[in-house]
């Protein structure tokens, strides 16, 4: 009786010391495992897929940045989000129709202010040299149906630095090409991958059937904010996969997003993703 007693008291006693000094408790792995992920970089304080926006993400210490990438007419890995250059740069047409060095001509940076002029699209190789082992790198295959055998290619990039062994830790891959993601992850099934989820395509809901799939080969399931709700965070959670929305703008997103028990949240702005 008395040792059981001593026992619970040195329990009682460890706690208040935790929360005393702001250690973490048995619970704190879990909070702490929260990804705050820079979307495209710090795409809302510069322009998105460039090294300044990356930049950006490494200095305001997200966790990971997330990036889009394509394959150029030479069969180069570049870093854009749209199938064409004319949103974000100074030129015009479609990526896969430009090669490399057309491609690097281009201003990636003016169109969000003139501070950033001159910045050009980085090739996936060059993102992957700079940041390896300062960042988490969340790679999206960007229609994957445009460019045959990309998987491939963005596999190989990783293989060659050594980034798919699996204490990295360090590189989440995604797409909303769900055979894609199926086919990465046969070439490396050491590399967590995910699966993108948009509004227009599950507004009727996710089934358990369709979860059930893709816990087949996912580690993540990352819907449009606007999909989730307590039900799908608890769904995805009991077939031991991780929810990280996108994209939230404003800090009522974000706390919602949190209250709802997700493991993380895309944002154009890092700062909306530190737990307090």
């Amino acid at each position: 009786m008395f040792r059981g007693r001593f026992w619970l008291l040195v329990s009682l006693l460890t706690l208040l010391v935790w929360s005393a000094f702001g250690v973490g408790g048995p619970g704190a792995e879990a909070k702490d495992s929260f990804l705050n992920i820079a979307h495209r970089g710090a795409s809302g304080h510069a322009p998105e897929n460039t090294l300044a926006a990356f930049d950006k993400a490494v200095k305001m210490k997200a966790d990971f940045f997330e990036l889009d990438v394509q394959m150029s007419k030479d069969g180069h890995l570049v870093v854009i989000h749209d199938a064409t250059v004319d949103r974000t740069t100074d030129g015009t047409g479609r990526v896969g129709d430009l090669t490399l060095k057309e491609l690097k001509r281009l201003d990636a940076g003016s169109w969000f202010g003139p501070e950033f002029a001159g910045e050009r699209i980085p090739t996936l190789e060059e993102v992957l040299d700079r940041y390896r082992g300062k960042i988490g790198i969340l790679i999206e295959i960007k229609n994957p149906e445009l460019y045959p055998g990309i998987e491939e290619k963005v596999a190989n990039a990783l293989k060659k630095r050594n980034m798919h062994r699996p204490n990295n830790g360090k590189v989440i891959v995604q797409s909303f090409g769900h055979d894609s993601v199926k086919k990465f992850h046969r070439l490396l099934p050491s590399v967590p991958v995910g699966v993108l989820l948009s509004y227009g395509d599950y507004r009727d809901g996710v089934s358990d059937e369709e979860l059930a799939d893709f816990a087949r080969y996912a580690d993540y399931v990352n819907p449009n904010q606007m999909l989730v709700d307590e039900d799908l965070v608890r769904r995805i959670h009991n077939l031991g996969m991780k929810i990280t929305p996108w994209t939230i703008q404003t800090k009522e997103e974000a706390d919602r997003m949190i209250a709802l028990g997700v493991d993380g949240i895309v944002t154009d702005f890092p700062e909306l993703g530190y737990r307090k």
